[in-house]
């Protein structure tokens, strides 16, 4: 058996960015249905936030991370979609992306196209195949047709940016919501059809107005408590509420009698890791991701990258909604 020496970043207890340490790790060979991986760039995502702040509560020692893109270094039995020398990339359960090397589950890691850089690789992975399911497998009662209204909040941030971007190839006008008017602009910029700066507007009131009354038949919604329930007020009678993060909060409990007097609404509380649960399924969403960004439709924004030994900055800037498109730890 070899093993190789790793940094990686851990936490030992729930709490704040303070929390989070580099220390070295003991990487072994990989077993039945794991490969080696060798990280060229790691993606930082929010919901690392909420593992190590423990909105979602992990045993500890905790090695954070979600996705990374490098190379293969050793595959185990079983494993035959990858081999020593791959470029790969991926979305993953459990956590532990945060580091050089790692064994993991080979079941979510798929094949990069050469086209793709690592960097980007690490940044797509699961903010694209969250846009992947969010537009592509959770839509309202009669799916999403060209020229249909989507209200997407958090529309300047990694995922949002790739959404605007996603909409626009699907003929969908994007409403999106920012707090401030730069991330507005970015928005736009990016392919969104509409945006509103919730910090100055009623987002309610202009989804009204941009949609001539009618309303919306789904919104998606990554923030949670501060705008859930006015979410609600924007859709149309059958209308979906899909609310896939809590970056303001976790939602109150909601009285399901909301639903009946707003319209018959539906709400959806979907996660990425339910729609990756098989390699077959991770593979055909990975493939239309790869597609949307080879052919140029949607590009991938990294605004920040930050040294593995910074990620406690990287963690701040996150948590204080400083940051644009995508985040990434540098190796």
């Amino acid at each position: 058996m070899s093993t190789t020496t790793s940094r990686a970043i851990r936490i030992d207890q729930h709490g704040g960015p303070e929390e989070l340490k580099l220390v070295d790790v003991a990487v072994g060979d990989p077993g039945p249905g794991e490969i080696r991986i060798r990280h060229k760039a790691v993606g930082l995502n929010f919901i690392d936030v909420y593992q190590r702040s423990g909105v979602y509560k992990l045993p500890m020692p905790l090695q954070l991370g979600m996705e990374a893109a490098g190379v293969v270094e050793a595959v185990g039995a079983g494993v035959t979609h990858l081999q020593p020398g791959d470029r790969a990339a991926y979305a993953s359960q459990p956590p532990g992306s945060y580091c050089e090397v790692r064994v993991m589950p080979a079941k979510c890691v798929c094949k990069l196209p050469d086209a793709i850089s690592f960097e980007t690789g690490a940044a797509m992975m699961l903010k694209g195949l969250t846009v992947q399911y969010l537009l592509s497998r959770t839509q309202p009662q009669g799916g999403l047709q060209a020229g249909d209204f989507v209200l997407f909040h958090a529309a300047a941030g990694g995922v949002g940016l790739i959404a605007c971007q996603w909409a626009r190839a699907m003929g969908l006008q994007l409403i999106g919501t920012a707090g401030s008017d730069e991330k507005c602009a970015l928005a736009l910029a990016n392919g969104a059809a509409f945006a509103i700066n919730y910090a100055k507007e009623d987002f309610v009131a202009r989804v009204k107005e941009i949609t001539g009354g009618k309303g919306l038949k789904v919104v998606y919604d990554s923030v949670g408590k501060d705008t859930f329930l006015k979410s609600l007020d924007c859709l149309q009678p059958f209308g979906l509420l899909a609310n896939f993060g809590n970056a303001s909060g976790k939602v109150e409990p909601l009285d399901i009698g909301l639903l009946a007097a707003k319209g018959s609404l539906y709400v959806s509380r979907p996660t990425l890791f339910t729609h990756i649960a098989t390699r077959e399924s991770t593979q055909a969403m990975a493939d239309e991701l790869f597609g949307m960004v080879s052919s140029g439709k949607v590009e991938i924004r990294i605004d920040q990258r930050f040294p593995l030994d910074q990620v406690q900055q990287a963690h701040r800037s996150l948590e204080a909604r400083q940051t644009t498109g995508c985040t990434i730890l540098t190796l």
